[in-house]
């Protein structure tokens, strides 16, 4: 979920926390879970700073390590013990154990993104990722802040409005996916032979991303309601195994491109002084173009002189991105 998100629901598990009788009983322990909550809601996005560096370390790492399991198990251990020195008077034990549920549900919600995270880390390194809830949901940052204005505002109960959030949140998430298994129904109707099926949300209710392996083709496809309408088919051609892409694949910006990315094309352009080569991910698309992208452009020897990865929202700022790039 989006940082903005992650803060209501911290606040509102702050609330919800005061079902606790200990929470709910000592000034103290209350405030240090409220402040705990808040903190782990946030705490497993901290790699967020890795945006600090290139774009290739944030996309290979983001909801990597920080979210893993020895991750989910250490943030509230740290949250507590340096909470525990600002409110000596709380109750442990009821400080770790809400702070252990704000960093979970930190984690086990990004999980329904199409991004996802690596959860199961150490034990597995595959993505996992739901795809029935977008990274922003104005529904479930909505039903949140009616939550907390609620209880701020017009004194409800804490305890009794975020249970009634979370039960028709709950609800909610149940609604995602069966309208996300009629998308996936319908793509297998129009394309028998789909191998993979990738279906993402976007901003909008009822409109979803789909992106379709088949033996021979990709296809880049919308959903809305039940119906699915294919806008792009490109033939299946696996990348060369050639000395010019295997230079290109050394590249890091490529490497974190292929770690992240489960469709894509490739193109390949010649030039007088260099070679170009940009792969595409299929899973987003705007306005017919795809932003997502790597590029790798090497010398006519196959020495790597610029690479480029993340998202271009035209192929005009393409080129001047390139421009840039060292070796021009």
């Amino acid at each position: 979920m989006d940082t903005g998100t992650h803060i209501v629901m911290g606040f509102a598990l702050g609330g919800l926390a005061t079902l606790d009788p200990v929470v709910a009983a000592d000034p103290a322990t209350k405030y240090a879970v409220m402040t705990a909550a808040v903190i782990g809601s946030q705490a497993p996005d901290i790699d967020t700073v890795l945006k600090l560096r290139n774009n290739a370390v944030y996309i290979r790492n983001h909801r990597g390590a920080t979210h893993s399991i020895p991750a989910v198990l250490m943030w509230p251990l740290l949250i507590t013990g340096v909470l525990f020195l600002l409110f000596r008077e709380a109750d442990v034990f009821h400080l770790w154990l809400w702070a252990q549920i704000a960093v979970f549900l930190h984690v086990f919600v990004d999980i329904f993104n199409a991004y996802g995270t690596q959860a199961l880390r150490p034990f597995s390194s595959r993505w996992v990722a739901l795809g029935v809830i977008n990274t922003f949901d104005s529904f479930i940052f909505t039903m949140h802040v009616i939550g907390l204005l609620l209880w701020w505002l017009a004194g409800f109960d804490p305890a009794f409005t975020f249970v009634v959030v979370y039960a028709v949140l709950f609800v909610y998430y149940v609604l995602r996916f069966q309208m996300q298994g009629a998308i996936r129904e319908s793509v297998r109707r129009l394309i028998p032979d789909a191998e993979e099926i990738i279906i993402a949300p976007t901003m909008r209710f009822n409109q979803w991303r789909i992106a379709v392996k088949s033996p021979q083709h990709f296809y880049v496809a919308r959903g809305y309601r039940r119906s699915v309408t294919i806008l792009d088919k490109y033939k299946r051609v696996p990348v060369p195994d050639t000395p010019l892409f295997q230079a290109a694949k050394r590249d890091k910006n490529l490497d974190a491109f292929l770690h992240f990315s489960p469709v894509y094309r490739w193109e390949m352009s010649e030039y007088d002084d260099c070679y170009e080569v940009k792969f595409i991910d299929l899973r987003y698309r705007s306005k017919e173009y795809y932003p997502f992208v790597a590029v790798v452009k090497l010398d006519m020897d196959y020495n790597i002189i610029g690479s480029y990865t993340g998202w271009i929202f035209s192929e005009e700022k393409l080129r001047k991105k390139l421009t840039f790039l060292p070796g021009d």
